[in-house]
């Protein structure tokens, strides 16, 4: 006898909850060596995702615990299961995750750390860009000019210590004391595909996302010296053309 198709998708229906449930699912298969084997099946797919992201946020782990980051982590992924079988664009949601989580509200530095890893894999991946010649910056007054910058390149900003916290807990990185304030940061990938991390002042914060919005060199550092963001954007090779002509 043919299953019929309603049955099929309900069959289908069930099979997803139960594979994202925190519960132990019941009577999805006709004998219970098959419920079973569904068990270690789910155990398998939440465990693989789990490891997946934490190799993501790796901080975030070490700053709550292995334990308590993969009990996190299953309750995330039974609220935000997969859309594709691509893993890379599986885990966005989880500093916003992180706001409304409970157990972590005192942690409230947490999100923005972990939205710091985020930008540093979104910068890995990102799609590569060439490297303009930076003569035009070298010629008369460069304050007309607009800089598109390399795809990797990210203004990152906390309201929390979230650049020092991120640095202190790297492998043989010394415990140094936390600043008080907000921070900022410049992360890319340089051709080297190394994830740069660049702390930043607020001026400097403010200069990146102007040029980000496509404004000019001269708007955008009304309120800064540009220099040091310029020699690292130079430096590294994120800016990937330069419009117009120098006055």
């Amino acid at each position: 006898m043919s299953v019929q198709p309603d049955t099929h998708a309900a069959m289908e229906a069930r099979f997803q909850k139960a594979l994202w449930t925190l519960d132990t699912p019941a009577g999805l298969g006709q004998a219970e060596a098959l419920d079973r084997r569904f068990l270690v099946y789910r155990n398998n797919v939440q465990h693989g995702l789990c490891s997946a992201l934490a190799q993501r946020f790796v901080v975030v782990e070490r700053l709550v615990g292995a334990d308590f980051f993969a009990a996190m982590a299953r309750v995330f992924a039974a609220e935000n299961p997969p859309a594709t079988p691509v893993l890379i664009d599986w885990g966005q949601e989880f500093p916003a995750f992180l706001e409304g989580f409970p157990p972590v509200a005192t942690l409230r530095y947490l999100p923005d750390v972990a939205r710091l890893e985020l930008a540093r894999g979104r910068a890995y991946h990102a799609a590569d860009s060439r490297v303009a010649d930076p003569a035009a910056l070298m010629l008369g007054d460069p304050s007309g000019l607009r800089l598109r910058l390399a795809p990797s390149v990210a203004a990152f900003g906390s309201v929390w210590p979230a650049v020092s916290i991120w640095q202190n807990n790297q492998p043989g990185a010394a415990n140094n004391p936390l600043p008080a304030g907000p921070e900022y940061a410049l992360i890319a990938r340089t051709p080297g595909f190394e994830v740069l991390l660049s702390a930043l002042d607020a001026g400097q914060f403010d200069f990146l996302r102007t040029l980000q919005k496509g404004r000019s060199l001269g708007e955008a550092a009304q309120h800064c010296d540009p220099t040091p963001v310029l020699a690292l954007l130079l430096q590294h090779g994120l800016i990937t053309d330069i419009e117009g002509d120098p006055q």
